[in-house]
């Protein structure tokens, strides 16, 4: 089977822009570290960044303790004036439970980082934001919670990962439109890639939030943005501590069942002294906590692929 001129000349600007890479970090070394540091930024601004986390206590479904972590994310587009509905973007509520502190909730909110920063000039606008965020987990997922809350550094299953996690962390699906014309100059071509890049993200985000009509109250200023956003399944698995010849704990082994890949390349791992991070795009996505501090350097892992089965090792300190 022969590809269409179409798809030989996207193979064509694919190849030539990776030469062009190549080049660029061999004649000027400088301003290849600056693009490769502006294409970092630029991916690391889309991520929700956690303002403030506040605490407090359930009534149902169950007694125990609701954390809602603030998050400030450019991906959530500001209101249009002062007396307009606040847009939100909230991410999956998800629950567990703590040994000595019984069963909790997590709830994700993000607004667009100018909300939050006026609101460091007027902190009555903070704590408008707070209660309007407790009435909004209320609402939404049926609960009856305290209105007096506390704000905490930050609550469980709540790292930079975890949180964009449930905010909506996907590849939505594209479909390539062939350009009219191909420039094959460097400029034009990374102007190209760029222009691209900026129409997928956008996309992206089309794909992850749909507005929907708020029910809104005199007071109730918040127009919820829902996600699509239906996430990699958590794989089991099974974390042991295992012990020396004296029965002393020495080492942490994790076993998770992949029974949906075939190989560790397709598999992102990465270990910490606190916890352990598995993802495999669009299919898995696993953080466990070590219960002890482990380190990392000593990490090594293993995939069956008899089994279907990704064993981890990790030293304990």
């Amino acid at each position: 089977m022969s590809c269409n001129g179409s798809t030989e000349e996207v193979l064509q600007q694919v190849n030539q822009f990776w030469s062009m890479l190549d080049d660029l970090c061999v004649n000027d070394p400088a301003a290849y570290r600056r693009l490769m540091e502006k294409q970092l930024k630029e991916g690391a601004e889309l991520r929700p960044e956690l303002h403030s986390c506040l605490c407090t206590q359930t009534l149902e479904p169950k007694p125990g303790l609701l954390y809602i972590n603030i998050c400030s994310w450019k991906r959530v587009p500001a209101p249009q004036d002062p007396n307009s509905t606040l847009p939100v973007c909230a991410g999956q509520l998800v629950t567990g439970t703590n040994e000595g502190q019984g069963w909790y909730a997590v709830l994700d909110v993000a607004l667009n980082p100018t909300v939050l920063q006026e609101t460091e000039e007027d902190k009555s606008d903070i704590k408008e934001i707070y209660m309007q965020a407790l009435s909004f987990a209320q609402q939404q997922h049926g609960m009856q919670i305290s209105q007096e809350y506390r704000v905490v550094n930050c609550g469980p299953k709540s790292s930079p990962d975890e949180i964009h996690h449930r905010l909506g962390f996907q590849k939505g699906s594209k479909t390539s439109k062939q350009p009219e014309k191909v420039s094959h100059s460097p400029a034009a071509l990374l102007q190209e890639i760029s222009s691209l890049r900026s129409k997928e993200q956008d996309e992206d985000s089309a794909a992850q939030m749909i507005f929907t009509p708020a029910e809104r109250q005199k007071k109730d200023l918040i127009q919820v943005i829902s996600t699509t956003f239906v996430g990699p399944q958590r794989p089991e698995y099974q974390l042991e501590v295992k012990t020396d010849t004296e029965g002393a704990p020495c080492a942490m082994e994790l076993t998770v069942e992949l029974p949906k890949i075939r190989s560790m390349s397709e598999c992102q791992l990465r270990v910490s002294k606190e916890d352990v991070l598995l993802e495999v795009e669009d299919i898995y996505y696993l953080i466990v906590e070590f219960p002890k501090t482990v380190n990392e350097d000593t990490a090594s892992a293993i995939f069956s692929k008899k089994t279907r089965r990704l064993q981890l090792k990790v030293d304990l300190v």
